[in-house]
């Protein structure tokens, strides 16, 4: 039985009662995505509720609740509006391609969509927004780099754009709720998010940890937030401080769900859930990469009657990525990766260790060699982070030194070359790494260094590859033993 077989089945659907997501229709241009209106009635519900159970114990309100009681509602500035038009936006019709023209977005998300220049829908895009624009729930399996990102940001969009926010409302509750789980991913969502509603009369906010807590505070205070997206843990920072409440939630997205239950958020992510209107109350979409039996009890759990979009990908690694391997002792790999930068002169480079420790050392290592260099590890803070992501965005940092958890959601354009310094032991790891490279319809390269303590990890990367990688020795001009510097 097939993994898409055996989800159909624990969600209780036989197959042929659904069509495939890929081959769904598009909504017509001319038809409204149908609003089913259960989020505005779990608005008043649940605000019923809380007034209820205020006025029977006589507990004071959170000091949002009190704040904003007495403060008159803002009004927000209506974002500027130029003479763009939908006519300014062509794109013809092709042979199984999906335009957004398919779907009834708003003149403001498609001008945004125009800006960043996507005529035509990703696979998972076309296939999940069939769905989610109508408000159905949504199990989404697809790698990273493949716009499931816009996918669930324009059926947000769409939906908060639809369904006009509540009459008294207060600064700290948020409309949609995106949670996923490392920093640099809630940065790479907002930002995507930023670009998408440009032209839309939405707020975006993003709660991280290792970030000023006051100075998100004082954000949150200073007008609506429409979409928030944040990690777990500060999230219930805000949370449990009663700064953030919940209960409004209209849409709600876990990304990278799988990611999330490897590194042990899911109890933190429960207790956010339950702070949430009931699952038939609200739109949940849940993305994972790979659909194991622990995420699928996770959807079972927290969605209703979800449409189930499985993208396979045509390889597991990119065809743009051409993938290397060095066989070389363990004392020789920083004097390979030393004279594989300096002597090819490259110029924005990205190195994987599995431990924060080598990771520190390899930084290290390379700025006393008179290399450009900056560590991103778990030990870094996320203003550090954010500063470092911008130096190597802009080329004023060569050598990106990262583990799996810090590297995971970025996105760098340009990146040449990715290093394994060490081998994953995870296989899903060894695609992500090199997936940072031969982005965007560009080629990269991935050289992997194989020695005595990791090469046992090569057998479980091809296997998951369905090939071989051949494995070289590193000419002897790459094994050159260092300069010291002054």
């Amino acid at each position: 039985m097939t993994v898409l077989k055996a989800l159909k089945k624990m969600f209780g659907k036989a197959d042929g009662e659904q069509p495939s997501p890929v081959n769904q229709p598009a909504a017509p241009l001319d038809t409204a995505p149908v609003n089913t209106g259960r989020n505005s009635k779990a608005r008043d519900k649940n605000r019923d509720s809380s007034k209820a159970k205020a006025d029977a114990t006589g507990a004071k309100p959170a000091r949002n609740d009190a704040s904003k009681a007495t403060r008159p509602r803002r009004e927000r500035a209506a974002k500027p509006v130029d003479n763009w038009k939908l006519s300014d936006f062509v794109v013809e019709p092709a042979e199984g391609k999906t335009r957004f023209h398919d779907f009834n977005l708003t003149p403001g998300l498609m001008h945004a969509i125009h800006d960043l220049g996507f005529p035509y829908c990703t696979p998972i895009q076309a296939g999940v927004l069939g769905y989610t624009l109508s408000g159905q729930d949504a199990i989404g399996r697809a790698q990273t780099g493949t716009g499931k990102t816009a996918a669930f940001l324009i059926s947000i969009i769409t939906q908060l754009q639809q369904t006009p926010p509540p009459k008294e409302r207060y600064m700290g509750e948020p409309r949609a709720l995106i949670i996923a789980p490392t920093r640099e991913l809630v940065v790479q969502i907002a930002k995507d998010a930023q670009d998408l509603t440009k032209y839309c009369d939405l707020n975006v906010m993003s709660f991280v940890g290792g970030m000023d807590f006051d100075k998100q505070l004082k954000l949150l205070e200073s007008r609506y937030c429409d979409i928030l997206v944040a990690t777990p843990g500060r999230l219930l920072d805000f949370n449990q401080r009663g700064e953030v409440h919940l209960d409004m939630v209209e849409v709600m997205v876990l990304d990278e769900a799988d990611r999330m239950l490897d590194m042990g958020f899911i109890p933190q992510v429960r207790q956010i859930i339950r702070q949430t209107p009931m699952k038939g109350e609200r739109q949940t979409l849940l993305f994972s990469a790979t659909f194991t039996e622990d995420v699928m009890n996770l959807a079972k759990q927290w969605t209703t009657n979800p449409a189930i979009v499985e993208i396979e990908p045509e390889s597991v690694a990119s065809d743009t990525v051409e993938q290397h391997v060095y066989a070389v002792a363990g004392s020789d790999k920083y004097k390979l990766l030393y004279n594989l930068i300096a002597q090819n002169d490259w110029i924005r480079v990205m190195v994987f260790a599995n431990r924060k420790d080598e990771v520190r050392r390899i930084e290290e290592r390379l700025t006393r060699d008179g290399i450009s260099a900056a560590q991103m590890s778990g030990d870094v803070p996320q203003h550090k982070r954010i500063k470092v992501l911008e130096g190597f965005r802009e080329g004023k940092i060569r050598v990106l030194v990262a583990t799996d958890v810090a590297g995971r959601g970025i996105h760098v354009d340009a990146i040449s070359h990715v290093i394994n310094f060490t081998l994953p032991e995870d296989p899903d790891d060894y695609v992500h790494r090199i997936g940072r490279t031969g982005r965007a319809g560009t080629n990269g390269t991935s050289i992997s260094f194989a020695g005595e303590d990791d090469a046992y990890a090569l057998p479980p990367i091809e296997q998951l590859l369905g090939r071989k990688i051949s494995c070289e020795m590193p000419p002897d001009e790459l094994l050159k033993p260092v300069p010291r510097k002054g």
